[in-house]
């Protein structure tokens, strides 16, 4: 395995990505056994792991298979597969009520242990899921073009109001205006140079909607623009001078970002993760596990990785302060190179 696919790889293994199971498994030195990338055990130490494209080959090298994940079994663990028929069960009854009891009973189960286990293996209570499923299915239907009574029945809301409840927060406008791309919305918006490149920062009556980092204003815009083809735009230096000046504040000194009011689209989950984002301190930095325990979700690093990588707002919630397990710097949404010159910045 090349050294970029090593990366890859290890990368998969820190955020437990059930995505590259079956693709690799990785071989640990200081045990003699192989996982899958997925498997819930510790994470063992970067000069420990040896990868393989195949069971077969990591057996060949005299490693043996781990009781836990069973790497060399298509399916996973005993376990993995009554969780995944679970999840497939809940997708299937989106517009039914599923009690834990019921679910667990279709899967042969302990409701504790289920709760337990899907919650471990999943990063989200079976109720999380389901109602995280229905707001993609609701929000998937909008952008059909269905209407939103529609498209909430479709998705398997009761009603109106145990939609509207979480409409505001998880898609940072009315289901109305998400619905039509950002129609009937005024978002006020100004770019402005810094150390680390253009940013563009937009708002809404609501709060900020988006900051973006990139290398010329035009492409920022229109990119804001791809994202609410229906709303509308009005260039607004004068009217946003004083909040740009906060917000480049984060660039150079310590303040409380979770002051800045705040407008977008967040699962609740997210949101617990932004706000975690939000308490390291300058010029320090978190691995995804760390963030995953902060929150209570300590076998959630992958999702929480996932959180990372869909922050609208840059700086005010500095996702830049997350790394892999090993140290080394991730992926970010605007660009590697970019998250190394905010962390030295920081660091100055």
């Amino acid at each position: 395995m090349s050294s970029g696919a090593a990366g890859h790889a290890w990368e998969a293994v820190l955020t437990r990505d059930r995505r590259c199971d079956g693709r690799f498994v990785y071989a640990v030195s200081s045990t003699n056994i192989y996982c899958r990338p997925s498997c819930p055990a510790r994470r063992p130490t970067r000069n420990h792991v040896t990868f393989f494209d195949s069971p077969s080959l990591a057996e060949a090298a005299g490693y043996r298979a781990c009781l836990r994940c069973r790497p060399q079994s298509p399916h996973g663990s005993e376990a993995e597969q009554r969780v995944e028929r679970a999840r497939r069960y809940l997708d299937d009854h989106c517009d039914e009520p599923v009690t834990l009891r019921r679910l667990a009973t279709e899967v042969g189960m302990s409701p504790f242990h289920l709760q337990r286990t899907f919650t471990q293996l999943v990063g989200l209570s079976p109720k999380a899921y389901r109602d995280n499923r229905r707001m993609e299915r609701f929000t998937a239907s909008l952008k059909r073009g269905e209407t939103v009574t529609c498209a909430t029945y479709e998705a398997g809301f009761g009603s109106g109001s145990s939609l509207y409840a979480r409409a505001h927060q998880e898609l940072g406008m009315t289901p109305s205006a998400f619905r039509s791309g950002g129609e009937g919305v005024t978002l006020r918006y100004t770019t402005v140079p810094t150390a680390i490149g253009r940013m563009l920062v937009a708002v809404t009556e609501r709060g900020i909607a988006a900051v973006r980092l990139g290398d010329t204003a035009a492409a920022l815009v229109a990119s804001l623009r791809f994202d609410y083809p229906k709303a509308m735009f009005r260039r607004d230096r004068t009217g946003l001078k004083q909040q740009v000046q906060t917000i480049l504040r984060c660039l150079t000194e310590e303040i409380d970002a979770t002051a800045f009011p705040l407008d977008v689209k967040a699962t609740t989950f997210q949101r617990k993760v932004w706000k975690a984002l939000q308490q390291i301190p300058r010029g320090e930095t978190r691995t995804y596990q760390e963030i995953a325990q902060l929150i209570g979700r300590p076998t959630a690093a992958r999702a929480v990785a996932r959180a990372c990588a869909t922050n609208p707002i840059a700086v005010v919630i500095p996702c830049h302060r997350v790394v892999r397990g090993d140290g080394q710097l991730a992926g970010y949404r605007w660009g590697l190179e970019r998250k190394k010159r905010l962390l030295a910045l920081e660091r100055t």
